[in-house]
């Protein structure tokens, strides 16, 4: 009877110490992996929101979706020409090896990202650098070519992320992939693609913005992120418990997870995200921009945003959110839904209805070549324009692929639209990322090529007041929206659904990322 006592006794210390060790772990989820976490050589922001969990930027992102405030950057700061900032940083920062951060470590991430070695697709967001260079081990001088009216901003986003070079040269290829070194409140701790992102607790981590209450470490021992690529599979695993926190329940589930006694909704305010399909315009059969306002004004945004988006999103006209700083009130009219002119136009264009009532060209079908990921709304999307589309005679040919090869698939040039929703700050953020000429072919996917653009461009970020920024800005964007460069299709609300008993929950907007750092998440 006293061994039976004895056994029960240690079986019920064996799963009390479980329980403890399962509640010191914060339990994610999300839709999408990455095909690697080296912020510095993608774009794509299945990257981007583990990247930021465990590597720090000299700046953060306050709550109001547009304030920098100190982060590995205590201070800053510029000339009157805009060219030079001096950036004083902390002395009590580690990365996650215990290495000591000090200024070579800042400018060794800036070197890498701007090198042609790296080929970095976002390098512009450090701005035209002249030179970076240290002081002494806390004060870094940027130095630019040319003034950056957006350079603080751009700071704040997981592109220009502090790295370790010691991490950087050791691991090689495998660098974001094996494992990858930050000053982050998290370090990375394991990955099994398509599977799950292990983050581990950094001890030493004591540094966080001003925006949270916890200025570190974090409350959790443990953070597991698993890929559940199934929207139905997401929604259940929340509702049953499974998980603690997510930011990717299908927007169409939002309304009956809100209904849940065990739930929590919030919405992430303010929020630029929009869903927009792009030209490639180098592509014979969209090179016309006849071809391309066709098929802009032949599809009802209202139905789609009602139909699939369960309401969870607004029909897009511009490219830009009308709330968006920088935001050109002339974009407003210039794409009108209008079946009929669509038709009109494709006739101008010389396509003709053909027997099957799929319209031909010297005897080619009008049958563009469209991509999109296997994940969320975009197939339902995607299939819906396809139905809009052969109401004027065009035959999409829509193809999905699996998030993790999505990109690479974009890297073989073979399309003549792709799909993404693209997560941004302001006008010039979005303007500045895909319409540069200097960014094709990813991620100015467009192949714009265009003087009169990049010159705007250039005026923009080299504006030395809020006024001739905007003026800029809005020029560039009256000039690639009257050329029909992408089809806008919605701007998207985004929500993070957490359990009730998950404390210090509220919702960041950058780049899609919703938990950021998550200092102040705790049981």
């Amino acid at each position: 009877m006293r061994n039976r006592w004895t056994n029960l006794v240690a079986l019920l210390g064996v799963a009390a110490l479980s329980q403890a060790a399962e509640a010191q772990t914060l339990r994610m989820m999300k839709s999408l992996d990455a095909p690697h976490y080296d912020g510095a050589r993608t774009t794509w922001s299945p990257t981007s929101d583990i990247v930021n969990m465990f590597q720090d930027t000299l700046v953060a992102m306050d709550w109001d979706g547009k304030t920098p405030v100190p982060y590995l950057a205590k201070s800053w700061t510029v000339t009157p020409d805009g060219k030079l900032y001096t950036f004083k940083l902390r002395d009590d920062v580690s990365f996650c090896s215990g290495k000591k951060f000090t200024a070579d470590d800042v400018v060794y991430s800036f070197k890498r990202l701007t090198s042609a070695e790296l080929k970095a697709p976002l390098a512009w967001r450090a701005g035209n650098l002249k030179d970076i260079r240290a002081v002494d081990p806390y004060t870094v001088e940027y130095e630019l070519n040319e003034p950056f009216s957006d350079l603080l901003l751009n700071l704040t986003m997981f592109t220009t992320a502090i790295h370790n070079k010691e991490s950087v040269e050791a691991l090689g290829k495998d660098y974001g992939v094996k494992a990858i070194d930050g000053t982050g409140p998290w370090c990375f701790d394991s990955w099994q693609p398509r599977t799950e992102i292990v983050l581990k607790r950094h001890a030493a981590y004591k540094w966080g913005p001003s925006l949270y209450k916890n200025k570190g470490p974090v409350n959790f021992e443990r953070l597991s992120i698993k890929i559940v690529p199934e929207d139905s599979s997401r929604v259940a695993a929340m509702m049953g418990g499974q998980f603690d926190v997510t930011h990717q329940i299908p927007l169409q589930f939002i309304q009956q997870v809100k209904a849940s006694p065990t739930l929590n909704v919030q919405e992430a305010v303010p929020n630029f995200q929009l869903m927009y399909y792009g030209y490639k315009t180098t592509r014979p059969m969209v090179a016309d921009k006849r071809v391309r306002e066709a098929m802009n004004i032949a599809i009802n945004r209202a139905e789609i945003v009602k139909g699939i988006m369960l309401g969870q999103a607004h029909p897009a006209y511009t490219f830009v959110d009308p709330k968006a700083l920088d935001f050109a009130e002339a974009t407003n009219g210039i794409i009108k839904e209008d079946v009929e002119r669509a038709k009109k136009l494709l006739d101008e264009a010389g396509w003709k209805v053909g027997s099957d009532g799929i319209r031909e060209k010297d005897g080619v079908k009008l049958a563009p070549r469209v991509l999109f990921t296997q994940v969320a709304y975009f197939p339902r999307v995607s299939e819906a324009i396809q139905g809009y589309m052969r109401k004027i005679g065009v035959d999409w040919k829509i193809i999905g692929f699996d998030s993790t090869i999505a990109p690479a698939e974009m890297g073989k040039q073979d399309f003549d639209l792709w799909t993404v929703t693209f997560p941004y700050m302001s006008a010039g953020d979005l303007l500045n990322f895909y319409f540069d000429s200097k960014n094709m072919p990813a991620p100015n996917r467009m192949n714009w090529n265009d003087p009169q653009t990049d010159d705007l461009l250039r005026k923009g970020k080299a504006a030395l007041t809020e006024a001739d920024r905007a003026k800029f800005y809005a020029l560039a964007q009256q000039r690639v929206t009257e050329e029909h460069l992408w089809m806008p299709v919605m701007n998207v609300a985004m929500y993070v659904t957490s359990s009730k008993k998950l404390k210090g929950v509220r919702p960041h907007m950058l780049y899609q990322n919703t938990f950021y750092k998550g200092l102040d998440y705790s049981f």
